[in-house]
């Protein structure tokens, strides 16, 4: 998914309000609290490819996030999550790379495992990384089967039209779910060259609106589309029977997908258009442990109730 250039030590977006006091951090919790609703889906039943096609007949929004490690995937699905994507947007976010191209299928089906033992609803997507499927199909092949047979994931995720589409017909074959990508694909953005808007001329948005049909036509279960124009995105969900998943591609699709540290903030100074923050737990997090540290130093904790 969408990354900017990512920096292991972020700066601050608002300096003159850096919570950095345990008081100030929950505050801020205390007051958003009981604004927040806690929803609970209708249907307990594992979500499944088919059942997402059923939620885009019947007009439902579908809800998508990243998770990486169990802790959190445990979470996110408990909160009802539809689908959960193991991305690997996880080369930023977990290991502070400053593309997704480094991170590799083994590091992606480590965190594939992880996520899987957590999680007991949600359909669970493991993106392909660069390199693993683009240029040979066996290999694809190959590399599908291992990320479903080690991490027990329900599906993968690619990203690419026409140029993938040997490598998609033949992961296909094997009976492996396939979620397309389509828009901006991170994997090849020392092509693009930028992180910007994709199919705003009219010949790649004509490419892309063929491309999302000929996923369709090979198979695929559902495609996310990035960061592309909010009208052509409403034209693609609209052409195509198969659930269209955006981020930053406007609200008249199937529906949205996050990473979720950053929506929750984490990744502090990061705040691209598309991006609605639903907390500051980067700063919650610092005042907390900036807390520990000065009640260890002042010799507040433990105190005689927190020993044996």
């Amino acid at each position: 998914l969408f990354r900017y250039p990512f920096s292991p030590h972020p700066q601050r977006l608002n300096k003159s309000n850096p919570s950095s006091t345990y008081e100030e951090g929950n505050k801020w919790y205390q007051s958003n609290r009981e604004t927040m609703s806690t929803y609970q889906p209708e249907d307990s039943r594992k979500v499944t490819t088919h059942r997402l096609r059923e939620m885009k007949e019947r007009g439902e929004k579908i809800a998508m996030l990243t998770a990486y490690d169990y802790t959190m995937a445990t979470l996110v699905d408990s909160a009802g999550m539809d689908v959960i994507l193991v991305g690997d947007s996880a080369s930023n976010i977990m290991a502070g790379n400053t593309t997704t191209l480094p991170i590799t299928l083994d590091q992606m089906i480590y965190h594939g495992k992880s996520v899987m033992k957590a999680v007991k609803r949600a359909l669970v997507v493991v993106d392909l990384p660069f390199g693993s499927y683009q240029g040979n199909p066996m290999q694809a092949l190959d590399s599908a089967i291992k990320v479903m047979k080690i991490t027990h994931a329900d599906a993968i995720k690619v990203e690419g039209g026409s140029e993938i589409s040997e490598s998609i017909q033949r992961i296909l074959s094997a009976g492996i779910p396939v979620m397309g990508h389509l828009g901006l694909t991170p994997q090849s953005i020392n092509k693009f060259g930028s992180y910007n808007v994709r199919a705003r001329e009219e010949a790649e948005a004509k490419k892309l609106i063929a491309d999302a049909h000929l996923l369709e036509e090979l198979g695929c279960f559902a495609i996310v589309l990035e960061k592309i124009p909010a009208t052509l995105a409403e034209r693609v969900a609209s052409e195509l029977s198969i659930p269209i998943i955006g981020i930053g591609a406007g609200g008249n699709v199937d529906g949205q997908v996050l990473v979720l540290h950053d929506m929750l903030g984490l990744n502090e100074g990061f705040r691209p258009r598309f991006l609605r923050l639903y907390a500051e737990m980067g700063q919650a997090v610092r005042a907390s442990v900036g807390q520990y540290i000065t009640d260890v130093k002042t010799r507040d904790f433990p105190n005689s109730e927190e020993q044996y």
